[in-house]
């Protein structure tokens, strides 16, 4: 076991894949002798060469559709998106061609392909550097897409993406790359994408999250336990495939869910649980389910985001309203 932040645990998960399968290759702006905008990449070129750490011209939609290529001639790259908000660019090779090459051959042919990008608020960044665009891909059958919340999932998550012979969109929070570090395994391992993670048990009510709100909410859970009051915490940790499942078990068993996240509201993730709980568990309710979100907005400037963000205060009261039920 060692202690790493998340960015050292995702940069530890290439570096093992490219070790034991030299058809992985990772290209991307900056990301060989620069080692990438969040050094997430540092010194991987310098290791494994220029021929499989590629340094790309800046131009997102040429970085995807070249990963296509490779993935339909047996390569599996990783190719890294520097911020979320750029990925407009490469938004017809993802949805038109990635994602549906699959069902356009009958299961002939598959994209064994990730896309790494930053995302994510709380860091003071300017725009198009800050969005959560999960929902956008969410609406695109055929591409999975993973947004872990700390170290451990972050490494096992993307092991699993690296393996998987489908397009997968992984999406790493910022405001968490260097966050505290948290002891993992050294050797490669994996964690199931699309199963959600029990964070914490309770029966007061539960609450659904993913990526960085997950870290505010562990502890808020643990204040609300000091008064009495146990709050059930699900990390989702993949918003595509969606674990309804899990999410629908334990609703069924404290009748009260609140779901959070950091993208604007409408037509959202946030809506899409919603409406499955509606659908399949209604008659466990007790409540009206709500929600803590972005607002339906582009992100705002540092000196607001704070407040435009899912902050503490704007969960507690929800969360208070929830239990007034």
């Amino acid at each position: 076991m060692a202690k790493m932040t998340l960015l050292q645990a995702i940069k530890q998960a290439l570096e093992l894949e490219m070790e034991q399968d030299e058809r992985v290759v990772i290209l991307g702006e900056d990301i060989g002798e620069n080692g990438g905008v969040f050094r997430v990449t540092d010194g991987l070129q310098k290791q494994f060469g220029k021929e499989r750490v590629i340094d790309t011209p800046l131009a997102e939609s040429a970085i995807i559709g070249t990963s296509v290529g490779m993935s339909l001639n047996g390569m599996r790259p990783i190719a890294e998106i520097q911020f979320l908000g750029f990925i407009y660019e490469a938004m017809d090779q993802l949805a038109s061609q990635a994602a549906r090459i699959r069902f356009k051959t009958a299961g002939g042919y598959s994209v064994p392909l990730v896309i790494r990008s930053p995302y994510g608020g709380g860091v003071r960044t300017p725009e198009l550097h800050s969005d959560s665009l999960e929902a956008l891909f969410s609406h695109t059958p055929g591409l999975k897409i993973v947004m872990p919340s700390n170290s451990y999932d972050a490494k096992g998550l993307l092991i699993a993406a690296i393996r998987d012979d489908d397009p997968v969109l992984f999406l790493e929070p910022m405001k968490l790359y260097r966050a505290e570090p948290q002891e993992i395994p050294e050797e490669a391992y994996e964690v199931e994408i699309g199963k959600a993670k029990l964070v914490k048990e309770g029966f007061h009510a539960t609450i659904v999250s993913w990526g960085p709100p997950v870290v505010t909410l562990k502890k808020i859970v643990e204040s609300y336990e000091q008064e009495g009051i146990h709050l059930e915490l699900i990390d989702l940790r993949t918003v595509a495939p969606l674990d309804q499942e899990t999410i629908l078990q334990s609703v069924e068993k404290t009748e009260r869910l609140l779901i959070v996240h950091e993208a604007v509201k409408t037509n959202g993730v946030g809506a899409e649980i919603a409406a499955s709980v509606s659908e399949k568990g209604i008659f466990s309710l007790a409540a009206p389910i709500l929600r803590v979100t972005g607002f339906d907005t582009p992100y705002p400037v540092g000196m607001v985001e704070d407040d435009w963000l899912p902050n503490e205060s704007r969960i507690r009261k929800m969360i208070d309203e929830l239990l007034s039920y």
